[in-house]
């Protein structure tokens, strides 16, 4: 399998998605969003760096697991490692989630440059996409750090290609 640089792993987490999940934090993130509460993951050169398929052996330790949620950073500077991953997960019946500073938008529009952003999105079920924006932030909103992001069914808007919003 590949390469994915790492920031850290949460082995059981509840409040990175629905459910029990496993949390992979992507190391490296070109957003640099004012009041980040991750920005130890903005040198795209840190973290650790680690093989996919020790990755999944660690999600497989665990039964009890509802699902994967790929954090960051940005893990679409590493789409391609992650769609591996997810892959693998769906195989597990797990489901999918990621978040990303990119907008779905910007995501679909990147496609020519960046065929590696349609296998994600091709491969994860929840997309909770934009960018964190200070001003907007609110602590009463479900996975989500300010109100411009979308909670979105990431099928069904790769399919229409416009977003298609879903509650958790």
């Amino acid at each position: 399998m590949s390469k994915l640089r790492v920031a850290g792993i949460v082995a059981e987490s509840i409040v990175d998605g629905p459910g029990l999940r496993f949390v992979i934090f992507a190391q490296g993130c070109l957003h640099h969003c004012k009041g980040c509460h991750n920005p130890s993951t903005f040198d795209i050169n840190g973290g650790t760096l680690m093989d996919t398929d020790d990755l999944i052996a660690k999600i497989k330790k665990n039964p009890l697991l509802k699902g994967v949620t790929f954090s960051g950073g940005e893990p679409f500077l590493q789409a391609y490692a992650f769609s591996e991953i997810a892959k693998e997960c769906h195989l597990m019946g797990l489901d999918v989630l990621s978040y990303t500073g990119y907008t779905f938008e910007e995501l679909i529009a990147g496609f020519d440059d960046h065929p590696e952003w349609k296998s994600l999105l091709e491969n994860i079920d929840v997309l909770i996409d934009g960018p964190f924006i200070e001003e907007k932030k609110s602590l009463m909103l479900l996975f989500r750090g300010s109100s411009n992001q979308r909670i979105l069914n990431a099928p069904g808007s790769l399919l229409s290609l416009s977003p298609v919003l879903m509650d958790l």
